[in-house]
């Protein structure tokens, strides 16, 4: 085995100094290239197999040449990336070499002939079906997977790996799965909808008790002015009942005063007038007292009311006159 190796490394650094049908690599380029083959073949022989890929990678970009290549595939193989080890292997086929070529070049695309039929049987195979969204996304690890390639099987390398899938209006879902070599895994995975965003909180508008004041002061002036109504009415008809029974004391004051004149000395003769005298009297002063309340309280009411600045309000003026009392205006 060392000796094969030793061998490929020499044809990997003769390979290189002929010259390439496409572009042609400059004389530094050359010198990198075949550096880094020797230091990858050096890492395949140790089985440091991710600096072997570094290095074969980058030799490769700088002079393309199947040996390169094979290098490659190789160190895939050994890190068990089988798909892109596989691809690499049959592009050594595909491109094949020409007429003329080194003899390492012819040597390498019959070794990835040979190399390529194990490397079939062992890359497993996932079916990944999302089911819920038309058009999902869907992430294998951090490599985006294409639509044409969901519900089918698709290559992947063995190992353990990470399978994202999101979708517009639906809940993502992250899924771990294992896979051995050769093995073919069916992975379902059901987004669920998401749930309806609640709508923003609506400002609670704050409530203002807005005051009518036309209304309240209509209602408070119809209040007043019924009042003052039933203030005047009574008034007027205490002054009424005041002033005659006023009426009645004075005249009844008369008669005594002819017939009695000295009062003292009518009282058993004339006790009942006396008496009626002095009823009238009382009355005719409680009904002006009265009287007086009521006219003073209506002309107050009207006089503190709210103005009505509205087309046709009511005006009202009192009036008090010889025996009898009331109010005059516009209704």
């Amino acid at each position: 085995m060392m000796r094969r190796l030793s061998a490929l490394t020499l044809s990997i650094s003769l390979a290189l100094i002929a010259p390439v049908a496409l572009a042609e690599p400059s004389a530094a380029d050359r010198a990198t290239a075949r550096t880094l083959a020797q230091e990858g073949q050096h890492a395949l022989e140790t089985k440091n197999y991710t600096m072997a890929i570094d290095k074969f990678s980058r030799a490769d970009s700088l002079v393309h040449a199947p040996t390169l290549l094979l290098g490659l595939a190789r160190a895939q193989v050994g890190a068990t990336k089988l798909v892109e080890a596989q691809e690499n292997y049959n592009r050594i086929i595909r491109e094949g070499v020409a007429t003329g070529a080194p003899k390492s070049w012819s040597k390498a695309v019959d070794d990835a002939n040979k190399e390529v039929g194990a490397i079939s049987p062992r890359i497993p195979w996932v079916t990944i079906i999302v089911l819920g969204p038309s058009s999902p996304e869907v992430v294998i690890d951090s490599t985006p997977v294409p639509h044409a390639s969901l519900g089918v099987k698709r290559a992947i390398n063995p190992g353990t790996h990470k399978v994202k899938v999101s979708a517009e209006g639906y809940l993502p879902q992250e899924k771990s799965i294992a896979l051995t070599e050769g093995q073919s895994l069916n992975v379902n995975i059901e987004l669920e909808q998401a749930p309806e965003s609640a709508p923003p909180p609506e400002k609670k508008a704050v409530a203002t008790t807005s005051v009518d004041t036309s209304a309240s002061s209509s209602g408070s002036g119809e209040w007043r002015r019924t009042v003052a109504y039933v203030a005047f009415g009574v008034g007027g008809a205490s002054l009424i009942v005041g002033g005659v029974a006023g009426g009645l004391a004075i005249a009844k004051n008369g008669q005594l005063a002819d017939n009695c004149p000295v009062h003292n000395q009518c009282e058993t003769k004339y006790g009942t007038n006396i008496e009626t005298y002095h009823r009238l009297g009382t009355i005719s002063d409680v009904g002006f007292i009265v009287g007086g309340v009521g006219i003073a309280a209506g002309v107050v009411l009207l006089l503190t009311q709210p103005k009505d600045t509205t087309a046709g309000a009511t005006r009202v003026t009192p009036y008090i006159g010889l025996g009898n009392a009331g109010v005059a205006g516009v209704f």
